[in-house]
């Protein structure tokens, strides 16, 4: 089966990794590409690695020119989601719709209008399989949610890794989630494709940049609220994201301190509960994250090391931002729905150098 597709915000970084992946999806056929400042434009001159889809044409994001598609994947600013979501429900109820932005992450209102300060949008069905949730032996929950759904919120991508990474201890409860800190080294484009001085390569190249400090980061609320579906009470996490000159790949080092008489190997049994995820490579004993071979792919490495002389335990995960942090996590999360296999159109190997 051929299910159409349209992707609006299609001259952006998510939106042309989205692309990418679905030039060589098996199922899924991109008819109509839309934008904002760029409609009218062909495709092609703003993803020119795109020859796949050189034919298209940009066209202008409104609820008509999406609505009748099987699939819409929105790769929009953070705001501009809520009311096109709401108006393509009614429109064309029976198109899936996977938001790329913030705006249907969340469940609480409060949080939302905390860090957003605009009108909050219900949450939508989140769109990270391998959330794992408490009780659970495996991450079994998530994917039979997103199997019945119309409407998907695809994670924040600093999200996905500080989850990925500390989210199996948490859930085993041999550390103190209240008191979290999570530091990221994450790639330009994850900071968008919008012209900013910042961003030139003249200021980027040779310098660390951090942002979001202090607790201002838009993604904490997001990070809190999965690690209290994994189980945790009490969660509250120091996040610090940090700009470094790549182009993409995040690497999160998330510190939790160790409950009282937690061993080494009791920390290490905790990451079994990814034994069975496909994208997910828990590396060996003293093996570290690096975002090298993620880059391109769904995957995620992972593992985690015990500090005994500050009684920590410190969680890695590596992804590529774009990948895994956006752009595979949409295509697996509308496998799901669509009742495909969920690695259909994933690519598993990176690369390198």
């Amino acid at each position: 089966m051929m299910f159409s597709v349209a992707v609006a915000g299609a001259s952006g970084y998510a939106g042309g990794e989205i692309l990418r992946l679905l030039g060589q999806h098996p199922h899924m056929k991109v008819t109509t590409v839309t934008g904002s400042s760029t409609a009218g434009d062909r495709l092609i001159d703003h993803q020119p690695h795109l020859t796949a889809l050189a034919d298209l044409r940009i066209r202008e994001t409104t609820v008509d020119v999406l609505a009748g598609h099987d699939v819409v994947f929105l790769a929009l600013p953070h705001g501009h989601s809520g009311k096109i979501g709401e108006e393509l429900a009614q429109k064309s109820p029976k198109t899936l719709v996977v938001d790329c932005a913030a705006d249907h992450r969340l469940t609480s209102a409060t949080e939302w209008e905390r860090y957003y300060a605009s009108t909050f949008s219900p949450a939508w069905t989140y769109g990270m399989p391998e959330l794992i949730h408490a009780g659970e032996h495996t991450a079994t929950a998530q994917r039979a949610a997103l199997a019945k759904t119309q409407r998907i919120a695809v994670p924040g991508c600093n999200v996905t890794a500080v989850t990925l990474a500390i989210q199996p201890a948490v859930h085993a409860g041999i550390v103190d989630a209240s008191a979290l800190n999570a530091t990221l080294a994450v790639g330009y484009s994850g900071a968008g494709k919008k012209a900013a001085t910042r961003l030139l390569a003249s200021e980027a190249l040779g310098n660390l940049v951090p942002y979001g400090v202090g607790g201002t980061h838009r993604h904490i609320p997001e990070i809190i609220q999965n690690l209290h579906v994994a189980g945790g009470q009490d969660v509250r996490v120091a996040f610090t994201p940090v700009l470094v000159p790549v182009s993409r790949g995040i690497l999160a080092t998330v510190t939790a301190p160790l409950r009282p008489n937690v061993t080494p190997d009791q920390c290490r049994a905790a990451l079994e509960i990814y034994r069975e995820e496909t994208a997910i490579d828990v590396l060996g004993n003293g093996e570290i994250p690096t975002t090298k071979p993620v880059i391109g792919t769904g995957r995620a490495q992972v593992n985690v090391f015990v500090d005994d002389r500050a009684g920590v335990l410190v969680a890695l995960a590596a992804i590529d931002n774009l990948g895994k942090g956006t752009g595979t996590a949409a295509i697996q999360s509308a496998n799901l729905a669509l009742g495909l296999d969920e690695w259909t159109g994933i690519p598993m190997i990176g690369v390198t150098p």
